[in-house]
């Protein structure tokens, strides 16, 4: 079972975001059979049995093991990810690009940056996960509490100076071997009743 999956399929996005299906995708992080799911999700086995059909046939649920039970074999099947994200390349052309608002300063531009991050990250997982390799990737993730509206702006102001500083260090144009990474910084207010410091200890 990978941490992640993120769904590029349209239809695969629809399955998943069904209530029923994505319950059964919570409750299927460890192997179970449909007779279980019944009794846990309080969802009749004939319809959960239906709901797994639709998560296995678009690769989001796959059979763990068997089990014979006199001439009925059993099957206990397991989410292929311990959480899924939809991409925004599921919307096609309606998903939304950074490059629509330059305004750094805009939440949804934060927002854009964010979906594009899944989009490009997750196409390259899939493939990455496929041919067992390890993606080189970094994540930086904090929470920082400020005095005033002025100390958020200086902030603002020489975290940017400082990865302009950076990137003008280590870029280069020429190298032959070279590859373009995506550096992206944000900042953004944490929403009301989310605890950061209780986040800090759950991922630690």
């Amino acid at each position: 079972m990978r941490d992640i999956e993120v769904i590029e399929s349209p239809a695969a996005a629809a399955v998943a975001l069904d209530p029923v299906r994505s319950r059964l995708l919570a409750e299927l992080r460890e192997p179970a059979s449909a007779a279980t799911l019944a009794q846990r999700v309080g969802v009749p086995r004939q319809k959960v049995n239906y709901h797994l059909r639709q998560l296995e046939a678009h690769g989001l649920v796959e059979v763990a093991s068997t089990k014979a039970w006199g001439g009925l074999t059993e099957r206990l099947l397991v989410a292929t990810a311990a959480g899924y994200v939809v991409s925004p390349s599921a919307l096609g052309s309606a998903r939304s690009e950074p490059s629509r608002s330059r305004d750094r300063l805009a939440a949804e531009y934060v927002v854009a940056l964010a979906a594009r991050v899944v989009t490009e990250l997750g196409s390259m997982l899939r493939l990455a996960s496929k041919q067992s390799k390890r993606l080189p990737a970094l994540g930086i993730d904090t929470a920082i509490r400020f005095a005033s509206p002025a100390d958020r702006a200086a902030f603002a102001d020489e975290l940017t100076s400082a990865v302009t500083s950076l990137a003008a260090k280590y870029h280069d144009e020429t190298a032959p071997d070279g590859r373009w990474q995506r550096v992206v910084a944000a900042v953004h207010p944490v929403p009301q009743g989310v605890d950061p410091s209780a986040q800090k200890e759950e991922s630690a």
